[in-house]
């Protein structure tokens, strides 16, 4: 009877004292993740610097526009204009193993796209100006439901140093490159679909 009550006690001192592990970071993401924070509120306007892709391109001709629009001490919301297009936004979050890159995509009413919340997760310590995000399994098993399997093997990219901001993606035999000029801000757009300003 002893035995039980002590192993008893034990167990609820230790349900007791049981705290949610911490969010930990890496010098390295954490670098990365403030070198982005510390655009927070300003917009920059960038150019495709490399696009693979055969047939049209429904970014040709428009205007593109970052804008660091949301920042907190765990993510980073930042809306990637196309144009008068303002329904994708690039959500960076330290998760406690890393840092995860999401694309949140919205319809002009701020539903869900039937393609959102896909992205990736970082797998190493990348550096300060460099992080690297291979897709993820939610986003693999959304690639193969929506009959797109070649993007399984996505990894995307995002650059940050003193004059420029890249966002890349690639793949097997495909590569697509934005370049934002970070030495000259721009009026902020509008709030993007979903979103409220």
């Amino acid at each position: 009877m002893k035995f039980v009550v002590a192993t008893a006690l034990t167990l609820m001192s230790s349900v007791a004292i049981a705290r949610p592990a911490p969010l930990v970071s890496i010098p390295s993401h954490d670098a990365f993740f403030d070198n982005i924070a510390a655009h927070c509120g300003k917009a920059y306007e960038g150019k495709i610097t490399v696009d693979n892709a055969t047939g049209p391109n429904s970014f040709a001709g428009k205007k593109l526009v970052m804008h660091v629009r949301r920042c907190n001490e765990r993510e980073l919301q930042v809306p990637f204009h196309v144009g008068s297009d303002a329904s994708r936004t690039w959500l960076i979050t330290k998760t406690g193993s890393g840092l995860s890159l999401k694309h949140d995509h919205r319809h002009k009413d701020g539903t869900d796209d039937d393609s959102t919340m896909y992205g990736g997760h970082t797998i190493d310590a990348g550096f300060a100006n460099v992080q690297s995000f291979p897709a993820d399994q939610y986003s693999k098993e959304s690639f193969a439901r929506q009959g797109i399997p070649q993007s399984m093997g996505n990894t995307w990219q995002m650059y940050i140093y003193d004059e420029k901001f890249t966002y890349r993606l690639v793949r097997e035999g495909r590569e697509f490159r934005v370049d934002f000029d970070l030495t000259k801000s721009i009026t902020p757009p509008s709030a993007p679909w979903g979103y409220k300003d």
